[in-house]
C-alpha cells in the first residue's frame, strides 16, 4: 500500500533527501513550501506558510503521515521574536491540523541545540556525557527555546489527538560534498569550533532515513530521540576533547576512540536506526 506523506520545508537540505527516499520506496509525497521551486519530485506542491492553517489544511488532503521540517534553523540572522514565534506557530499549526485531519503518524525536526549550548552567549557545559534526551537543558536563545516548545507541543498533540509523534534531535547535517567535508576540515583545524555540538554530525541521507523510520513508531504518544553518527568528525579521541573543552564533565559511559558523546541507544531501540554514511577523518 502506497503511503502519502506531507513534507513541510520540502525544498530544504533534509526535505529534498526525504523526497528522494520516499520516491525510492514507492511512497507519494506532498510538499508544503513558501514558494514552489518547480523541481520537487512530489505528487503535489502547496505554496504557503507552515504556520497558516488554511495552507496546511490544503496540503494535508489525502495525507497519511507528516514529516515537519519547516523552520528557521538558527537564531543568528533574524529577530528573536521571529525565530521563536515562527517556529513554534508552525509546529503547533501543522500538528493541530494533522490531528484534526485524522493523521496519526508525525515526525518533526527538533535539534541537539535544544539543550542550549550551541547558541548560548556564554560558555556552557553539559551536565553529563554521553548526553541523552533527558540531559538538563540550559537554553538561553530563542532557537533552543523554540525547539523545546516544539517537543512539548508534540506531547500535547499526542494526548489531544491520539497521535504518534517523534521529535528528532538532529546535529549538524550536511552532504559530504555539499558542506560536511568543509565543516569537518574547520573542526580539524580548531576542535573548539564544534565543541558545543559535541563534534556530532549526520549525513543528509541518514537524516532523511531517520525521519522516515520515525513514522513507523506506533502511537499514541510523543518521543524525543537523539540521532547522529556514532563517531565524531574530530580527529582527536573524544576523551581528550572532553578534557580540553568540557573539563570536569561527568562521564557516565565509556567513550573509546572517536565515539560521539551522545547516547544513541534510544534511536537504535525505537527506530532501528544507525548511521550508514560516515566521514573518514
Amino acid at each position: 500500500m502506497t503511503t502519502r506523506v506531507l513534507v513541510t520545508g520540502a525544498a530544504g537540505r533534509i526535505g529534498r533527501a526525504v523526497l528522494d527516499l520516499l520516491a525510492a520506496r514507492g511512497d507519494e509525497a506532498v510538499a508544503l513550501e513558501r514558494n514552489d521551486p518547480g523541481d520537487l519530485p512530489t505528487a503535489r506542491v502547496v505554496a504557503g506558510e507552515a504556520g497558516d492553517p488554511v495552507a496546511v489544511r490544503a496540503a494535508l488532503e489525502g495525507v497519511d503521515a507528516v514529516i515537519h521540517l519547516a523552520a528557521i534553523a538558527t537564531p543568528e540572522r533574524l529577530p528573536a521574536e521571529q525565530v521563536f514565534g515562527q517556529n513554534t506557530l508552525a509546529t503547533f499549526t501543522v500538528l493541530e491540523q494533522a490531528g484534526l485531519a485524522g493523521v496519526r503518524q508525525v515526525c518533526l525536526a527538533s535539534s541537539m541545540a535544544a539543550d542550549g549550548l550551541p547558541f548560548a552567549g556564554r560558555e556552557l557545559h553539559p551536565a553529563y556525557v554521553p548526553v541523552d534526551e533527558a540531559v538538563p537543558v540550559q537554553a538561553e536563545d530563542p532557537y533552543a527555546l523554540s525547539k523545546l516548545v516544539d517537543e512539548e507541543t508534540a506531547r500535547t498533540m499526542a494526548r489531544r489527538h491520539g497521535m504518534g509523534i517523534v521529535a528528532l534531535r538532529l546535529p549538524y547535517v550536511g552532504g559530504f560534498e555539499e558542506r560536511l567535508d568543509d565543516f569537518a576540515a574547520a573542526t580539524a583545524a580548531d576542535p573548539g569550533h564544534h565543541a558545543r555540538g559535541y563534534w556530532a554530525y549526520l549525513e543528509t541521507r541518514d537524516a532523511a532515513r531517520a525521519c522516515v523510520l520515525a513514522l513507523g513508531v506506533p502511537g499514541p504518544g510523543a518521543e524525543v530521540v537523539c540521532v547522529c553518527a556514532p563517531e565524531t568528525l574530530a580527529k582527536e579521541p573524544t576523551a581528550e576533547l572532553l578534557e580540553r573543552f568540557h573539563p570536569g564533565v561527568e562521564i557516565r559511559a565509556p567513550l573509546p576512540g572517536r565515539t560521539v558523546p551522545v547516547d544513541l541507544s534510544k534511536a537504535e531501540r525505537l527506530l532501528g536506526f544507525s548511521a550508514e554514511y560516515r566521514l573518514q577523518v
